[in-house]
């Protein structure tokens, strides 16, 4: 039963992912780099970070949607359906919100309420790290990448007298 629900909510994700590209991200562009030249960066950047979870996953870059993937590298969420559903509450405590964003947790919620607890804890997660939903983590690759997970995880700046 919960692969036809898993199916279901992919479906819905295949078919509404093309239109919120188009009108949630209109004004953003596609990013610089290709997957290859992720790859090519040094080693503990960003961007090499980025370029080895695409090729460990099998995945392919989503123009206007590469950030989501940097998402999961910097909040350690993982790929599965219930982490995809836990990373949205994860950005709605982070501050984030649209359309989008409510539709899949409400769905998630709905479809797959056997995970509830693990939304939660996502929730809170997002709620006790630095905003970080609106970077531009493009500007960002070539960064360490302990550095940037590091400053996301810290909710306050300490200030030393």
């Amino acid at each position: 039963m919960k692969k036809i629900r898993i199916r279901f909510l992919l479906f819905i994700y295949d078919n509404t992912q093309k239109l919120y590209r188009k009108y949630f991200k209109k004004k953003k562009r596609q990013w610089a780099f290709s997957q290859q030249q992720l790859l090519a960066f040094e080693e503990d950047t960003l961007g090499r970070k980025l370029g080895e979870f695409y090729k460990k996953h099998g995945f392919t870059m989503i123009p206007k949607m590469e950030n989501h993937d940097v998402h999961h590298l910097l909040t350690d969420c993982g790929t599965r359906f219930e982490e995809e559903i836990a990373m949205q509450f994860l950005l709605l405590g982070n501050g984030k919100m649209n359309a989008h964003l409510l539709a899949a947790i409400f769905l998630g919620s709905l479809i797959l309420p056997e995970y509830f607890g693990i939304y939660i804890q996502a929730y809170k997660k997002g709620k006790n790290m630095r905003p970080f939903y609106y970077w531009d983590f493009e500007k960002l690759l070539l960064q360490n990448f302990e550095n940037v997970k590091d400053f996301v995880h810290q909710k306050e700046t300490p200030v030393f007298y």
